[in-house]
């Protein structure tokens, strides 16, 4: 069991870099197209038209993939009142609440954006000659690693190893 929650934290550790430096290179790609953009319109007098549509994917993408990272490092929002004055097993059984109610919401978002795609598949955006789907992508790849790194959460916590929490230390890799 250990030696597959190692692989699997090593795993997902790669995964979550990855999703960090795609929302990192969307972020500073759209930033080039909305500056090309206003150079575009205010200097030269004229306008890309697909600099808007491709920077609002973007941002789509790095918005849910920096949401996602956030899931598995422990950055997300929560309400920690509470957690002052119980025990420390009660805590760990209302962290593990919290994790299956954000894997549910990652399900849901991954669910329902699929839906939404596919509704969406034969659909063109003029301004750039591609699927209409594409806008909902990013709901689907977001909301599946919402889901995996939820879960992942769980597994650690039922092995008896530490998961991270906003405003902690940062966890060890095992």
């Amino acid at each position: 069991m250990q030696t597959h929650l190692k692989f699997a934290a090593h795993f997902l550790r790669f995964v979550s870099t990855a999703a960090l430096w795609l929302a990192g290179t969307g972020l500073i790609l759209m930033t080039v197209f909305i500056t090309a953009q206003v150079f575009m319109r205010y200097v030269m007098n004229d306008s890309i038209v697909w600099s808007e549509p491709a920077a609002v994917i973007l941002m789509g993408w790095f918005i849910f993939l920096g949401a996602a990272v956030g899931i598995r490092e422990g950055y997300h929002l929560s309400f920690d009142v509470l957690l002052y004055f119980v025990p420390q097993q009660t805590k760990l059984i209302l962290f593990s609440i919290s994790d299956v109610v954000v894997a549910a919401f990652g399900f849901g978002m991954a669910w329902y954006g699929s839906k939404l795609a596919l509704s969406a598949w034969d659909v063109v955006l003029p301004s750039l000659g591609i699927s209409g789907a594409i806008d909902f992508l990013p709901l689907v790849g977001g909301g599946c690693l919402v889901f995996l790194f939820s879960i992942e959460r769980l597994f650690r916590r039922a092995a008896g190893l530490p998961t991270a929490r906003f405003g902690e230390d940062p966890v060890e890799e095992i």
